[in-house]
């Protein structure tokens, strides 16, 4: 046979002398095919190096048997993990996942997702950048009814399916925590409380504080992106009050370590002197010294959920649709950095 630049299944016929729909029929292992005949083809179809036109084959059937994962950041380990468990449970059902990160940038969400709903993935699974505060590039999926699930940090305002943590019985856990621990001035480290995420996380601290009669002074709350400089940025600015805190619980790990890198430089003792709760037990936060507690999300089987519930959106559509949003266990790990007593 003269060489092509692609190979199709009239091509296969010709060479076995049998109709084209014949080949078709074994490639999809249609029962109707006799396993000597698939085999056959099948030999024949990869010495060619036949590759089906599977686009094609999508704009038929009206599904590209594609997901997207739209995150803020991959390398961050609660993400990293999530991803896995969608990716897991969407292998087992026949499909892929294309995994995307906004970089926390509104921008760059807002291009992805465009991208994403171009491309016509069967559905989004995503969490919303520190910068989103509008949500009519998720309208483009919510519109056309393409299965949409928020996660972590979602979108309140839209009618979708959501995984979520419980965020403010862990800023209050958090907090609690430390009371009990004996610290008496405790500060936050929080993100854009635009984000329900950061906003329930920072309700909880203030909750908890109320109910020990201990004040929730604006000062010792400190908004930002919490990057590892934030974090150092915030702990100086911590240490300048008149009236410096004992304590921070910080919203995520990262920034967590960065103050008791600066903690250590300035020759305060953490615990002893000053203590840090985290937030999502990144690996690092078990092997550092001192060691961090933190709270621990289920990230793995966020995924799988995430992913469960997208896949039955996909196949079984339902007019009209009933969300739901559900909330899956945290736990909170108590290790060196804040064990005063």
């Amino acid at each position: 046979m003269d060489k092509k630049t692609s190979i199709t299944i009239h091509d296969i016929a010709k060479e076995l002398n049998i109709s084209a729909s014949t080949v078709s029929r074994a490639l999809n292992d249609n029962p109707r095919i006799s396993k000597a005949t698939k085999a056959k083809i099948k030999s024949l179809a990869l010495k060619l190096g036949y590759q089906p036109n599977t686009i094609a084959s999508n704009l038929r059937n009206q599904r590209t048997n594609t997901i997207g994962i739209v995150v803020p950041l991959i390398n961050r380990h609660f993400f990293s993990t999530f991803i896995s468990g969608v990716e897991d449970v969407a292998f087992d059902a026949g499909y892929n996942v294309i995994i995307s990160q906004s970089k926390d940038q509104l921008e760059k969400e807002k291009q992805i997702i465009h991208s994403l709903f171009s491309n016509r993935v069967d559905g989004l699974i995503t969490s919303l950048s520190m910068q989103t505060n509008e949500f009519d590039h998720f309208q483009l999926f919510t519109n056309k009814n393409i299965p949409l699930v928020f996660f972590d940090r979602i979108a309140p305002q839209l009618e979708t399916n959501k995984i979520v943590v419980d965020d403010f019985a862990c800023g209050f856990k958090a907090t609690q925590h430390l009371i009990d621990q004996g610290y008496k001035r405790i500060a936050h480290l929080a993100g854009p409380t635009v984000l329900n995420t950061y906003h329930e996380r920072m309700e909880g601290y203030k909750d908890a504080l109320k109910k020990n009669s201990l004040p929730a002074e604006d000062e010792l709350i400190i908004f930002n992106r919490l990057t590892r400089i934030d974090g150092q940025e915030a702990i100086k600015k911590l240490l300048a009050l008149k009236n410096p805190p004992d304590a921070v619980f910080c919203g995520n790990d990262t920034s967590a370590l960065s103050m008791i890198v600066y903690l250590k430089s300035v020759g305060i003792r953490v615990p002893e002197d000053f203590g840090i709760v985290g937030f999502s037990n990144e690996p690092f936060s078990e092997v550092v010294t001192p060691s961090i507690s933190t709270l621990k999300q289920p990230a793995y089987e966020m995924g799988q959920k995430a992913a469960q519930l997208i896949l039955n959106e996909i196949e079984n559509k339902q007019t009209p649709r009933s969300y739901q949003t559900i909330t899956m266990p945290t736990e909170l790990i108590v290790r060196e950095s804040s064990m005063k007593k």
